[in-house]
């Protein structure tokens, strides 16, 4: 999970460089052009467009990744955690091959496309941890998993930063009629680093699920659409969890779009200081879910600590929104960050806990799918609210929203007994 990671997160800082090649390369007339107008017709800044055009790549990319990781999930349940993999790490690797020869505009956006029908990683893994840890444990696994998430994010940007001064640097003119580009040296390395990911998996990663485990026919019902597949999974609590995951990660997708661009207008931060401030984030979030979720999780309950990390979230998205300081802006950041790192990894135990054990692969593709369409809605939300009113409409309307998922978190059912793992899983 964090070589997978790091490989999608390298292209975040590249957005407004790679917004400037193609409207060089392709001109006025060209559909990256019409892109700019219209984006532009929303936001009065050049600065925001960037913002808004990097949001809508994401918001392609989780679209795609919402429709296919419940499919990936399915597929996991009936025919084993590793062979699915296998696939989904080879087919990133190709997206990243196609992004190496983006010449144009349309093949970068075939490429991010293709990532997104292949980015079933994170549900399998889930999966493949909740076939090894059984009840109060999970929470651990899922912990550790989101620690490499955290980390993922902190390298993957900071690499992508580097790399893209030196492949910027290099004269591709000669290679231009390949698709050759001055980000394929950022494509090669996540090309590379999706390599070793698959060499690695191919030699090391153990069948979770062995054949007696795995889920019946029934299993392909409702598997191509997220919302009817959770019918699929009538067990008490699987709902709520889901959507309080989904509210959450809407509000926190809302806040962290426009994040970067209320530090440089209030704040006066440049490429350097953002990228100091997300690893801020990620080190705070690896830290805590590495070390204080894993530990408490067993002793206090998943249900307990997601409550006290969606308690923490509002005063975070409060604190942003005031933004009188740097001081004031790094507190509220540490507020989500913190509460974040608490919420994900307890809400994916729950709804793994919830689920039959048959069905965890599907359970969690279906889960990861919500926080996929939640990326995908939330940066355009707080993309449009920040733009028309401020920095207190992502961060005001994010505090309100993230009460909803602590009151749906409050009310949850009991986790049912825990089901025993097979010797084989373990």
């Amino acid at each position: 999970v964090f070589l997978d990671m790091v490989g999608f997160s390298i292209i975040f800082p590249l957005f407004p460089a790679i917004l400037e090649h193609y409207l060089e390369a392709e001109g006025e007339g060209s559909a990256i052009a019409g892109l700019q107008t219209w984006l532009a017709g929303w936001a009065d800044s050049d600065w925001a467009v960037v913002t808004l055009f990097g949001g809508i790549l994401g918001s392609l990319y989780s679209l795609l990744q919402f429709l296919f990781a419940p499919v990936w999930g399915g597929l996991s349940d009936r025919r084993g955690r590793r062979g699915v993999l296998l696939i989904t790490l080879t087919g990133t690797a190709v997206a990243y091959v196609l992004w190496a020869f983006a010449g144009s505009f349309l093949v970068l956006v075939l490429a991010r496309l293709l990532g997104g029908v292949m980015a079933g990683n994170l549900s399998i893994a889930s999966a493949a941890i909740a076939d090894t840890h059984e009840g109060k444990d999970r929470a651990k696994g899922m912990g550790m998993m989101g620690a490499g998430i955290g980390l993922g994010f902190v390298v993957g940007p900071a690499i992508g930063g580097l790399t893209a001064q030196w492949s910027q640097g290099l004269d591709w003119a000669a290679s231009a009629h390949l698709g050759l580009n001055p980000f394929t040296g950022c494509a090669a390395l996540a090309f590379v680093l999706s390599m070793l990911n698959l060499v690695w998996a191919a030699r090391a990663f153990p069948e979770t699920l062995p054949p007696e485990r795995r889920g019946a026919q029934e299993s392909r019902v409702g598997a191509r659409h997220p919302f009817r597949t959770l019918k699929t999974i009538d067990r008490p609590g699987v709902r709520k969890t889901n959507l309080a995951y989904f509210l959450y990660f809407g509000a926190f997708g809302a806040m962290e779009f426009p994040l970067v661009f209320l530090a440089r207008e209030y704040h006066g931060f440049d490429e350097r200081d953002n990228m100091w401030m997300f690893v801020f984030i990620g080190l705070l979030i690896a830290l805590v879910q590495g070390g204080l979720v894993r530990r408490l999780a067993p002793k206090h309950g998943e249900q307990r600590l997601a409550v006290v990390g969606m308690a923490l979230t509002v005063p975070g998205f409060v604190l942003i929104g005031l933004t009188h300081s740097v001081g004031v802006l790094y507190a509220g950041l540490a507020f989500l960050a913190v509460g974040s790192a608490f919420v994900m990894p307890c809400l994916s135990a729950l709804v793994s806990r919830y689920s039959p054990a048959e069905k965890q692969g599907l359970a969690m593709g279906v889960f990861r799918s919500l926080g996929s369409l939640a990326r995908a809605i939330g940066p355009i939300a707080g993309g449009v609210l920040y733009w028309k009113l401020g920095p207190w409409g992502p961060y005001g309307v994010g505090a309100l929203v993230a009460l909803i998922p602590l009151l749906l978190a409050l009310k949850l059912p009991p986790v049912p007994p825990d089901q025993a793992t097979s010797p084989e899983a373990r």
